[in-house]
């Protein structure tokens, strides 16, 4: 179980941290050193940006039942698409949104940044144990509570039951069955690859890691240390430099591209390993209806059953003059049943934080995945696997980057890609020296 990281080891990474995070703040204490606002004594608005779709309608539904609390939802562009720079923009200036959508993994930085409150002053961990624990743990960092999950994203494996019935193969357990029924599929059906492997997605790569037990950024003492070349990263590296090299995934496109909606529709793609959120993308696949299930993600001799691929928090941000009441109302939409009906029905959210509450339209079978009642059978089972020891850190987005300019290449020049992550990890570490991080490469 993960436990909170000390705020030493935030607060020893040093002042230029806000600094580093978009120019957004020179004040990284302003939270810290704020007193706990009262309640209002009358009606008063919210203020909530969010790129979901819809959100009113869910804000509506809280009016109705708390008549001196108006929600107003203003749609943002996404995260780095540019809500977070608006976000930003408008915290410097003085002002912003009461409410506003941060990914779990964007969490840290907005902390640095001194651009969240704690709400655990607002009593937020009185409502703890409404959430799922592996949610939970990417807002309870720093001796405090930075949000609370709207969402999250546990891995599974979605494949093609007309393909593997024609191989005779059962859907894989373990990552080395996944090889071996790729083989198999190359075998009997040319042309025909397991899945796609986009060498420009290092968000992906680090839910490999995840899963296989990798701990990329961990907090000691007053340092992060940078460790992406332990013995589970280097095996997941291994895998998959083996899989492009023997042609087992195709590397030409990124999931969901129209090229990938094509091959998904032929049939030129068997599965497809990602967060339960992508059901509703793979719905688009051509003529896909009846042909697809969901099996539990492949996994390592060690490790965890699952991962978490995406995920985000609704933030009560540092300038709002109401965090009580935006604490109770971030702490409603992501708990109450009806609340999160509306989530799912309007807004397409991914899987639910609520301990026990997966969402009614979840609870039956589909009709597209064949008639499979794979949420409560897959999803809700992989959302319990999970590696809680896994930290997201400051400089999280370019850090990433650096990743992901490394395993490109691997179609450049060759370089492969456990030798990309002894890369990445030096010139990750020197990314967090020059922001004035304190950070090392780990010692192996």
């Amino acid at each position: 179980m993960q436990t909170p990281i000390p705020r030493r080891a935030l607060l020893g990474l040093g002042a230029a941290a806000a600094m580093a995070v978009g120019g957004c703040s020179t004040a990284s204490n302003r939270t810290d050193t704020a007193g706990t606002i009262a309640p209002a004594s009358g009606p008063l608005t919210l203020t909530y940006w969010s790129w979901l779709k819809d959100l009113q309608t869910v804000a509506d539904l809280y009016s109705r039942v708390n008549p001196n609390v108006k929600v107003e939802v203003t749609w943002i562009p996404s995260s780095t698409s540019g809500g977070y720079q608006k976000l930003y923009s408008a915290l410097a200036a003085g002002g912003g949104p009461d409410i506003g959508q941060v990914e779990m993994r964007m969490v840290p930085e907005f902390v640095l940044a001194g651009d969240l409150v704690d709400i655990s002053r607002y009593g937020a961990r009185d409502h703890q144990d409404r959430f799922d624990p592996a949610a939970w743990s990417y807002v309870d960092l720093a001796d405090g509570v930075y949000g609370i999950p709207q969402d999250t994203g546990p891995v599974a494996l979605f494949y093609r039951t007309d393909v593997f019935d024609e191989v005779g193969a059962p859907p894989p357990t373990t990552w080395q069955e996944w090889a071996e029924t790729a083989r198999l599929i190359q075998e009997y059906r040319p042309g025909t690859y397991m899945d796609v492997f986009n060498v420009a997605d290092g968000n992906m790569f680090a839910t490999l890691c995840q899963q296989a037990g990798g701990n990329w950024f961990v907090p000691e003492g007053e340092e992060w240390v940078i460790n992406l070349t332990d013995e589970a990263c280097l095996k997941v590296a291994g895998f998959w430099d083996t899989a492009i090299d023997d042609g087992l995934v195709n590397t030409a496109f990124g999931s969901f591209s129209s090229p990938w909606m094509s091959a998904m529709g032929a049939g030129a793609l068997a599965t497809h390993t990602n967060g339960s959120w992508a059901d509703a993308l793979i719905e688009a696949v051509p003529g896909g209806s009846g042909k697809f299930k969901v099996a539990p993600m492949p996994r390592w001799e060690s490790g965890y059953g699952s991962s978490y691929s995406g995920g985000s928090t609704a933030a009560v941000m540092a300038n709002s003059q109401h965090p009580q009441e935006a604490t109770d109302f971030i702490v409603w939409m992501h708990s109450d049943p009806d609340a999160l009906d509306s989530l799912i029905t309007n807004c397409g959210t991914g899987w639910s934080p609520a301990a026990d509450y997966i969402g009614k339209v979840r609870e039956g079978p589909s009709e597209f995945f064949s008639g499979q009642s794979y949420n409560t059978e897959v999803i809700a089972p992989m959302a319990r696997e999970q590696n809680l020891d896994w930290l997201w850190p400051p400089l999280c987005q370019q850090s990433i980057n650096i990743v992901a300019d490394g395993m490109r290449r691997k179609l450049t020049d060759g370089t492969s890609l456990v030798d990309s992550l002894s890369n990445s990890q030096a010139e990750i570490v020197q990314a967090f020296q020059r922001r004035g991080l304190r950070a090392r490469e780990a010692e192996q």
